[in-house]
């Protein structure tokens, strides 16, 4: 992983507070969704979704990682400072996972296949086939008229 000013055009992300931004020179592969605990821990949800590249064609373009090494195979990185999970590497591995939601278009890459169904909620299922409703139709239900947010575009900036 190295810090680089982008010299060449590929798909982008970062943190939600835009400390951390990043670029990959290569076309993300093998994403997964992962149901195991430590997933569902270090996203704070009922499982991670990642993509992965070669290690090189992760460019770190704005700040630096912070790294946990969550198992004896293992590291997170993920910003300091609003704590957004960003990659999974295998320490004996040549690929760095990063994490679908941190890219600034998520819906350019599609899972393929789930891991740890073992460690799946139970309740997924039917949380996803529960009602549904828009942002702005839930706000409107709570009288919200702005939410005044401090998360970064989706796009590069310069500062």
């Amino acid at each position: 992983m190295t810090t680089t000013e982008p010299a060449t055009p590929g798909r982008t992300g970062g943190c939600q507070c835009g400390a951390i931004r990043y670029r990959l020179d290569a076309a993300p592969n093998g994403a997964v969704i992962c149901h195991c605990r430590m997933c569902q821990k270090a996203s704070g949800g009922p499982f991670t979704a990642f993509c992965g590249v070669p290690t090189p064609d992760f460019v770190v373009t704005r700040g630096a990682l912070s790294i946990f090494r969550s198992s004896e195979i293992a590291e997170r990185g993920f910003c300091a400072t609003c704590g957004t999970p960003l990659t999974y590497r295998l320490l004996a591995g040549k690929r760095v996972g990063v994490s679908i939601g941190s890219l600034d278009d998520p819906n350019t890459v599609v899972p393929e296949e789930q891991l740890g169904a073992e460690s799946r909620v139970v309740w997924l299922a039917a949380a996803l086939a529960a009602p549904e409703a828009s942002l702005s139709e839930w706000l409107k239900s709570r009288q919200i008229t702005s939410v005044g947010s401090r998360q970064h575009p989706d796009h590069q900036t310069h500062a």
